[in-house]
C-alpha cells in the first residue's frame, strides 16, 4: 500500500485540474486519476467567464488562456431580414481586468492547466479507474485499476469526485442526483462557416427554435449549436443535415464546410442532493449538470474546485478547523441551484415548442430586440449573473461583518474587487490577506499581535494607509479564494480576533 494521501482527486477535466493546481500551490499530498486515456480532443465547453479568469490568474495561466482564446463582446441577433447588434460586456465590467467572454475549446483549457501542473511535477494518471471506495475509520481506502489491469490500494483523508455526470465517487458515496431530462435532441459541430462576421456570437431566432454560432478559433473557427428538428430524428449527423437545419432556422446565405467534429446529444438538468458526505466531496458536473445556456457549466465547476481546494489544503495542514469544510456545500450548493434555474429558464424560452413562446420568439423578439441596447439595468444584471462576478457568499458561516457595518463598499462574502497600486497581484497569492486602512498609528503591532498569535504564517498584512479602496471600510480579511471573510468599519480588533479564532487554530509559538 502506498503512503497515505491527503486528497485523492478523481477526474482530470477542467474541474479536477483546477483543484490539483490549488492543492499543489499549498504543497498538499494528492494524486489525480482519470479513467480516460487522454484529455478531451473535442471542444465541448467553450466559454470562460471573467470571474474564472480572475480566479485562475493566481496560478499564472489566465494570460495564456486569453492568448489562445477568442474574446467576444458582441451578440448579433438575426431576426428574419433584420440583424440587431447587442453589446454584451459594455455594462457592469468596470471592476475586472477581463471584461469579455473568452471563447476557447475545452481541450485548450485542459492543455493550459495540464502544462501548468506538469511544470510543477504533477502527474495526471490517465487510464486509472476507481473501482472501489471504502471508509475505514477517518480515512478512505480506494482501489485503483491501471490501464494494464493491475490494481493498487491507496488511502486518503478525502476523496473529491470531479468525474462528471456519471460520477463513480457520487455513486460510491450514496449521494442522490435528482432532476430531469429535456425532451429535445441537439446538434453540435465545430466547423468553418462562410458568410459570418467574425468576433461575435450569432443567434438566429425563430418560432421553431434557436440556432447559435460561437466564435471558437480552434480546432475550428465556429461552434454550431442547434435543436434537431422533430422530422429528422435519429439520423446520422452529416454536413448536409447541418446545412439544411441552418437554412431552416433562417441562416440563409451561409456555407458550412470542413467540420472537425459533429455530434448530437440530450441535455439534462440535475443536481446532487448534497456536495459532501463525510470524506467524500463532489465538484463540477458530478454535482450539477444543466443546459449550456450562458456558458456556465465549466466555469461553475472550476469555481467549485477553487472554493474547495484551499479549504482542504488548510485543514490537511492543520492550519484550519475541520468545520471549514462544511462551508463548501453551504456556499457552492446555492450557486449550483441558481445556475441550474437560470440556464433552465433561458433554455426553455429559446427552445420550447409551446405556442406562446413560439409566438414570442417569432413576433415579439424582433420588435423588442432593437431596444435591448437601451435597457442598461437589465443587461447589467444579466452580465453580473452570467460573468459570475456577482456571485457572493454573504449567508455563509465563513462571512462575518464586524462592529459598525460599512455603509458603502463590499460586504462580507463578496468577491474582492480590483485593488489600486498593484495590490491585486499580491492579494492573489495563496493564503489569507488582511487589509487595514487609515494612518499607521491606528494599527500598531501590539494591537495586531494578539489577533495573529500563532497564525502569522497564514495571514499577510497589507497596510493601505489612507488609500482605502472603499470609503468606510477599516478592516477587510480576504479569504484565499478572493472573497471577503470579515469586513468592519471600526478599528477595534475584537471582532476580527473572534473570526480568526473560529476558523484558524492558533499554533504553538
Amino acid at each position: 500500500m502506498t503512503p497515505p494521501l491527503d486528497v485523492l482527486v478523481v477526474g482530470a477535466g477542467p474541474t479536477g485540474l483546477a483543484l490539483a493546481a490549488q492543492l499543489r500551490s499549498y504543497g498538499t499530498r494528492f494524486r489525480v486519476v482519470d479513467r480516460s486515456l487522454d484529455r478531451v480532443k473535442e471542444s465541448r465547453a467553450l466559454g470562460i467567464q471573467p470571474r474564472t479568469l480572475e480566479a485562475l490568474a493566481g496560478f499564472g495561466v489566465s494570460e495564456e488562456l486569453v492568448a489562445r482564446g477568442n474574446p467576444a463582446m458582441g451578440l448579433r441577433l438575426h431576426l428574419g431580414r433584420r440583424t440587431v447588434s447587442v453589446p454584451l460586456f459594455d455594462i457592469g465590467a468596470t471592476d475586472t481586468p477581463y471584461p469579455f467572454l473568452l471563447f476557447l475549446a475545452q481541450s485548450e483549457t485542459e492543455s493550459v492547466l495540464g502544462e501548468h501542473l506538469a511544470a510543477r511535477d504533477v502527474t495526471i494518471e490517465r487510464g486509472t479507474e476507481v473501482v472501489g471506495l471504502e471508509r475505514q475509520g477517518a480515512d478512505v481506502v480506494a482501489r485503483l485499476r491501471g490501464r494494464d489491469g493491475a490494481e493498487e490500494t491507496v488511502t486518503a483523508r478525502y476523496v473529491v469526485g470531479c468525474d462528471g455526470a456519471h460520477s463513480t465517487v457520487r455513486a460510491q458515496a450514496g449521494i442522490g442526483f435528482v432532476g430531469y431530462s429535456y425532451p429535445q435532441t441537439y446538434l453540435l459541430a465545430d466547423l468553418e462557416v462562410d458568410g459570418l462576421e467574425p468576433g461575435a456570437v450569432h443567434s438566429y431566432m425563430t418560432g421553431r427554435g434557436m440556432l447559435f454560432f460561437f466564435p471558437l478559433g480552434s480546432p475550428a473557427p465556429w461552434r454550431m449549436l442547434a435543436m434537431r428538428p422533430s422530422d429528422a430524428p435519429g439520423t446520422k449527423v452529416t454536413l448536409p443535415l447541418l446545412q439544411g437545419i441552418a437554412e431552416r432556422y433562417g441562416a440563409r446565405g451561409l456555407v458550412l464546410r470542413d467540420p472537425v467534429w459533429m455530434t448530437d446529444f440530450r441535455l439534462h438538468n440535475r443536481g446532487a442532493a448534497r456536495y459532501r458526505s463525510g470524506p467524500f466531496f463532489l465538484a463540477g458536473d458530478a454535482a450539477h449538470i444543466h443546459s449550456p445556456a450562458g456558458a456556465q457549466g465549466m466555469n461553475t465547476g472550476i469555481r467549485d474546485a477553487l472554493n474547495l481546494g484551499w479549504k482542504l489544503a488548510l485543514v490537511c495542514r492543520g492550519a484550519a478547523r475541520e468545520e471549514l469544510l462544511d462551508t463548501y456545500g453551504a456556499e457552492r450548493a446555492p450557486v449550483g441551484r441558481d445556475v441550474r434555474r437560470f440556464t433552465d429558464r433561458a433554455f426553455v424560452v429559446g427552445t420550447s415548442p409551446h405556442p406562446v413562446l413560439r409566438f414570442a420568439r417569432a413576433r415579439l423578439v424582433p420588435r423588442l430586440a432593437p431596444l435591448a441596447g437601451h435597457a442598461t439595468a437589465p443587461r447589467r444584471r444579466v452580465f453580473r449573473t452570467v460573468s459570475e462576478l456577482g456571485i457572493h457568499y454573504r449567508r455563509s458561516p465563513a462571512s462575518t461583518t464586524g462592529p459598525g457595518r460599512p455603509r458603502r463598499g463590499p460586504r462580507a462574502g463578496d468577491r474582492l474587487p480590483d485593488l489600486p497600486h498593484g495590490l491585486q497581484d499580491r492579494v492573489a497569492a495563496p493564503g489569507w490577506h488582511l487589509l487595514l486602512t487609515g494612518p499607521p498609528n491606528l494599527w500598531p503591532d501590539e494591537r495586531l499581535a494578539p489577533v495573529l498569535a500563532g497564525r502569522a504564517d497564514l495571514v499577510t498584512v497589507h497596510r493601505l494607509a489612507d488609500r482605502s479602496p472603499w470609503p468606510g471600510v477599516a478592516q477587510a480579511l480576504v479569504r484565499p479564494d478572493g472573497h471577503l471573510g470579515y469586513v468592519a468599519r471600526g478599528t477595534e480588533p475584537d471582532g476580527l480576533r473572534a473570526y480568526v479564532d473560529r476558523w484558524l487554530p492558533a499554533r504553538p509559538a
